[in-house]
């Protein structure tokens, strides 16, 4: 045996990513160029005496090269991938009662097809019909306008001013389990009762200031105006003598008559408003969604109390921690995909 041979073959058996198959007959080789006799091969190697054989020969009439596959006998599989992939855009028939294509519910209609055939072709075509995205429009006449603003904010925040992106969660509910929780365990996941009883709900108002990501919090019962235009007045007091820009939603509290006539008296505060179906723009759901994996689905609160507590604790110590989040997309790269008749947002499954 060759000595290139040989760090060949001891390469091949160390592979992660060579095929099983051929390693194996490296191994079988390489064992036999160090003197192992056939007997002890079929051992070490587990494989019958005569594949030992057959590879040893095949090495050595033909190499390295002898040990890949060789092509097998038969007439190769002949399958219309066309006709699987315009079947697979077609819908299936109503008998079949399904709305979209398994890949052994169109092999059993096409016939004379293995479903993993199917599979193959779908992954060559890039064809998913278990996947699905959603989309929305935004019908707001000052669509232009409105993103244009927000993001005018994000990227270019002005000097004497304070951005802040302002929303409520609400309908955050107390869900205490059943049973007490079984903590973490090396190689045990925490383990919790599936059902659970509840303890009231409360509406968590954040404002996230885009600068410093530190956020200013209140809980409260109920999210109606008179409720947003407190939390408003609780801002503007963490912030005194200071302009503020706000990002808001187009939730209805938020532009009420009431809280109008506020702002009306407070000039130093202006309301910008993201436009309809684009709540996306405004940066404090991005915090919503931190705080919500990381301090409300797992816990386990035996009353409202206990849920404002908690939600104060971490808005405390995300004070102490916070980071701003960076907003990268301009106007002209936002409105390329939210404009009427386009996509707005996805959302997979």
């Amino acid at each position: 045996m060759q000595a290139g041979d040989v760090r060949v073959l001891e390469s091949w058996t160390r592979s992660p990513s060579l095929r099983a198959g051929l390693a194996q007959r490296a191994r079988i080789v390489s064992l036999a160029g160090d003197g192992v006799p056939v007997k002890d091969i079929v051992a070490r190697v587990g494989v019958s005496k005569p594949t030992v054989i057959g590879w040893k020969k095949r090495y050595a009439a033909e190499g390295l090269g002898g040990l890949d596959d060789r092509p097998k006998a038969g007439r190769p599989a002949t399958v219309d991938e066309v006709a699987v992939v315009l079947a697979t855009l077609e819908p299936p028939p109503e008998r079949l009662g399904v709305t979209h294509w398994s890949s052994r519910l169109l092999a059993d209609h096409l016939g004379g097809i293995s479903h993993v055939w199917v599979g193959k072709i779908w992954k060559r075509w890039g064809l998913q019909p278990w996947r699905v995205e959603t989309f929305k429009f935004s019908t707001d006449p000052e669509l232009e306008a409105k993103v244009r603003d927000v993001v005018g904010l994000y990227l270019n925040p002005p000097d004497t001013a304070i951005v802040l992106s302002i929303d409520e969660k609400s309908q955050i509910q107390a869900l205490d389990r059943t049973a007490p929780i079984l903590p973490l365990r090396p190689g045990l996941p925490e383990k919790r009762s599936h059902d659970y009883r509840r303890n009231g709900t409360t509406t968590l108002f954040a404002a996230l200031e885009i600068a410093t990501g530190r956020v200013v919090d209140a809980c409260m019962p109920r999210h109606r105006h008179q409720e947003f235009l407190r939390f408003l007045q609780q801002v503007a007091k963490a912030y005194p003598r200071k302009k503020l820009h706000i990002v808001v939603d187009n939730y209805a509290s938020h532009q009420h008559p009431q809280v109008r006539a506020w702002l009306a008296k407070n000039p130093r505060i202006q309301l910008h408003f993201t436009p309809t179906s684009g709540s996306w723009l405004n940066m404090v759901e991005i915090f919503f969604g931190i705080i919500t994996r990381q301090a409300i689905r797992r816990g386990t609160f035996t009353s409202v109390r206990d849920l404002t507590d908690a939600i104060r604790a971490f808005i405390d110590g995300w004070n102490d921690r916070c980071q701003p989040f960076i907003w990268t997309k301009t106007a002209d790269d936002l409105l390329d995909h939210c404009k009427p008749g386009q996509r707005t947002s996805f959302t997979r499954h």
